[in-house]
């Protein structure tokens, strides 16, 4: 395992975790709103047995650096990932991953740079676009609950927001309180103005969705509360070539909620790309 940093077009530095074998494909796992690369639990450990499993702490977050502004410009999303991928000299063959708020990410980058370097894109409890009217940018009953609280200085009223979404990023059972509590604590220290910020922008990548010319994998719980499954429909039914995998009855973090079932159709799929 290594811990890397490189610096994005404005200066800002983007840490991410390479594991796996150098010579395996490539893939990018972007994490979601006030996330970082800690959250994909013993999925990403299993898959460093299949891939290059490159992590990354989205700006604002985790170990990366969160500068004062620059949150509603989806250039500067695009560009932290092209950085990523430069300083991993990957031209070809990634897989690109967006859990939640990582699939407006990568579609950030998919908009500015084309799809060149890449040779498959999953959603997974994500979305391509955000803001009012756009489409398949729908916010779920957990989300609405949550805000504002969750957007608060006070620790207090932020937990409280925080606490809104329950069980929704590790599904039912008794066995997930440590990967719950690892989502909260990463959650509660991303900054409060980033956790606002990323809100407050608008895009809509209906159209780079819909000229995406590499193989598509839309991964989605029937019981979304944060995400609806609306917006993995809007994503699978856009694209040109997808494959679709609605999961009955789940909720947010697939990964969690089902390691091995998330990490078989990830692995499947990554088997029928060029």
């Amino acid at each position: 395992m290594a811990m890397r940093e490189v610096s994005s077009a404005d200066g800002t530095n983007i840490v991410y975790r390479v594991t796996g074998a150098e010579n395996a494909r490539p893939l990018v796992l972007l994490h979601g709103w006030s996330g970082n690369l800690r959250c994909w639990g013993r999925a990403a450990d299993e898959l460093a047995q299949r891939f290059r499993v490159i992590a990354v702490d989205l700006r604002g977050h985790g170990y990366s650096d969160a500068p004062e502004s620059g949150y509603d410009d989806p250039k500067n999303w695009a560009a932290d990932v092209a950085a990523v991928l430069a300083a991993e000299n990957i031209t070809a063959g990634a897989v690109l991953l967006g859990w939640s708020y990582g699939g407006i990410v990568l579609s950030d980058y998919l908009a500015a740079y084309g799809s060149s370097a890449v040779a498959g894109v999953v959603y997974t409890g994500s979305q391509a676009g955000i803001g009012k009217n756009v489409p398949g940018a729908q916010t779920g009953p957990a989300m609405q609950k949550a805000i504002p609280d969750v957007f608060e200085e006070s620790a207090g009223r932020a937990s409280r927001g925080f606490a809104a979404f329950g069980n929704a990023n590790t599904g039912r059972g008794t066995d997930k309180g440590e990967d719950a509590q690892r989502l909260f604590g990463g959650s509660i220290a991303t900054a409060p103005r980033v956790r606002k910020a990323l809100f407050y922008r608008t895009v809509d990548n209906t159209e780079t969705l819909a000229q995406l010319p590499v193989p598509v994998l839309v991964m989605h719980g029937t019981a979304d509360p944060v995400v609806p499954l609306e917006n993995g429909r809007y994503i699978a039914e856009t694209v040109p070539n997808a494959s679709i995998s609605y999961w009955p009855d789940a909720q947010h973090g697939l990964f969690i909620e089902d390691p091995d079932r998330f990490v078989a159709e990830l692995t499947a799929f990554a088997e029928t790309l060029s």
